[in-house]
């Protein structure tokens, strides 16, 4: 099992840009493709963005892409967002979660407590 911790989240101005991190824990971190996830206010959560359990190659929604970057370091366990140009619609929280590489649903019906992103007009 792997349990993940996301952080990096804050207030921003239209724009902006912010990076996220999601820190998980587990030797198995590695052989996952891990995938980014957000939820608006009165929203289902949302894919956003996926890397291969390498990191070889990524995908995004068509909101994010090419304003969003996901990259991973398997050797800190860790997986990242940045996240430039950021627009209102943006405003969310965001979480983590490994995929089936190709898909857009989340392998865990678990989360973590996500970081709260908010985009100023």
């Amino acid at each position: 099992q792997v349990q993940l911790v996301e952080s990096g989240g804050g207030l921003v101005q239209a724009g902006g840009s912010l990076r996220l991190s999601c820190a998980a824990s587990g030797r198995t971190f590695s052989s996952f493709a891990m995938g980014w996830f957000r939820q608006a206010p009165g929203k289902e959560r949302e894919f956003v963005a996926a890397i291969s359990w390498r990191g070889g190659s990524s995908y995004y929604a068509g909101s994010v892409e090419g304003r969003f970057t996901i990259s991973r370091d398997n050797a800190k366990n860790t997986v990242d967002l940045q996240m430039n140009s950021l627009k209102p619609e943006d405003t969310a929280v965001y979480y983590c979660n490994p995929v089936t590489y190709g898909g857009t649903q989340s392998l865990f019906g678990s989360w973590g407590q996500g970081t709260q992103v908010t985009v100023s007009s």
